[in-house]
């Protein structure tokens, strides 16, 4: 019988669509197994659905010699050695589409919420330091008007343009192949970052993006732009973005995602300008158990001798 790794809990409802293809391994205590863990109960494994911080590297991939699929929960893949699982013959998947509305509308709520100084008021009405209503207290930003610059324009990026004029923002976009973007200016990056007043990262991490926004492109954003990373922790430099706040060089930050999750950059933390929120760009009930679900689908079509839905083809 076939062996099915699943490195977290998943909606029972889904999860119970894998015993017609096998047995599932479900590692189902909180946190995330440690590389010895993973490689150890991957080693007779025919499949595994990991999440985004499973490192699938040539060490568990040598382990698994069985191992047929790993279907990643996840829309990005940069946790996984592509090339190498491709040529070992295993097929990985990922889960598009189904989360680009969630992160879509909760990168405008990042937006939103600093721009508006929205958990600042909140942190300080919660320490009972609120002294009532005053014209000219905690003034936030308005958005009708603004450029937000996406860095990055895959289907998360279309879907933010498309919230745009919602809110009376024009749109700039950089990207590293030409698209068809309707009423948005395509940019280079140097640009787009001295003219936005947001930008906002959708980039995949990949060598080429690792800390591509780093001090000399802090350096290059307006003294009241905004930053919004919901993409991936490392493709922003967080210690050249504490020193760009310090300096004052950028309004304030929002991040969803961090270099080392769960570990912040500590000098981060006495920012009031910046939100930090625990990665929750696709976390909405209905998104990850669709995610769950086409990961799922995805195991059940290799397992059964089907094409997978989602490929990774790079």
């Amino acid at each position: 019988m076939n062996k099915i790794l699943v490195t977290r809990k998943l909606p029972s409802s889904v999860l119970s669509r894998l015993d017609a293809v096998g047995a599932v391994d479900l590692h189902a205590a909180d946190g995330s197994l440690t590389p010895d863990e993973l490689r150890a109960r991957a080693a007779d494994a025919q499949a595994i659905v990991s999440m985004l911080n499973d490192q699938i590297d040539r060490a568990l991939i040598d382990a698994a010699q069985k191992l047929r699929i790993v279907a990643n929960v996840a829309v990005g893949y940069n946790n996984i050695d592509v090339p190498y699982a491709r040529s070992r013959n295993v097929t990985i998947t990922n889960t598009p589409d189904v989360l680009t509305d969630a992160v879509a509308d909760f990168t405008w709520t990042l937006i939103l919420a600093i721009t508006r100084r929205i958990s600042e008021g909140e942190r300080l009405v919660r320490a009972g330091a609120w002294k009532g209503w005053a014209f000219d207290f905690m003034l936030g930003t308005e958005l009708r008007g603004k450029q937000l610059g996406l860095v990055g324009v895959g289907r998360i990026g279309r879907a933010v343009a498309a919230r745009a004029a919602a809110f009376g923002v024009k749109v700039a976009y950089t990207s590293r192949r030409e698209i068809d973007l309707p009423n948005a200016e395509a940019m280079s990056l140097d640009r787009l970052l001295n003219t936005s007043d947001i930008v906002s990262l959708h980039v995949p991490l990949t060598p080429e993006t690792r800390h591509l926004i780093d001090k000399k492109a802090l350096t290059r954003m307006k003294r009241s732009a905004y930053l919004i990373n919901t993409a991936r922790g490392p493709v922003l430099d967080e210690a050249a973005l504490a020193w760009a706040l310090d300096q004052r060089l950028i309004a304030g930050a929002a991040l969803d995602v961090y270099e080392r999750e769960p570990e912040i950059y500590a000098d981060l933390f006495k920012f009031e300008n910046v939100l930090l929120v625990p990665h929750l760009g696709s976390g909405t009930t209905e998104t990850r158990t669709a995610m769950a679900s086409l990961a799922v689908d995805n195991v059940v079509a290799v397992l059964s001798g089907q094409p997978p839905l989602t490929p990774v083809l790079s």
